[in-house]
C-alpha cells in the first residue's frame, strides 16, 4: 500500500506533467502565461523535493 508521502509525490508529479504537456502543446502563450506556468511549476518541484527528502526520513 502507497504510503501518504507517496501518493501526494504522484499527485505532484502528474500536476507538473499537465503543466508541461499544457506548455509544450500551446504556441500561442504570452509572456505572462509562461511565467505564470513557471511559478507553478517552481512551486511544484519545490513540494517535490521536500516530499523526498522527508520520505528519505
Amino acid at each position: 500500500m502507497d504510503t501518504k508521502i507517496d501518493i501526494a509525490i504522484a499527485y505532484y508529479t502528474k500536476q507538473g506533467e499537465e503543466i508541461l504537456k499544457t506548455v509544450n502543446e500551446s504556441s500561442s502563450l504570452t509572456a505572462d502565461e509562461l511565467i505564470s506556468y513557471g511559478e507553478e511549476m517552481a512551486i511544484i518541484e519545490y513540494k517535490l523535493t521536500a516530499l523526498e527528502v522527508a520520505k528519505e526520513n
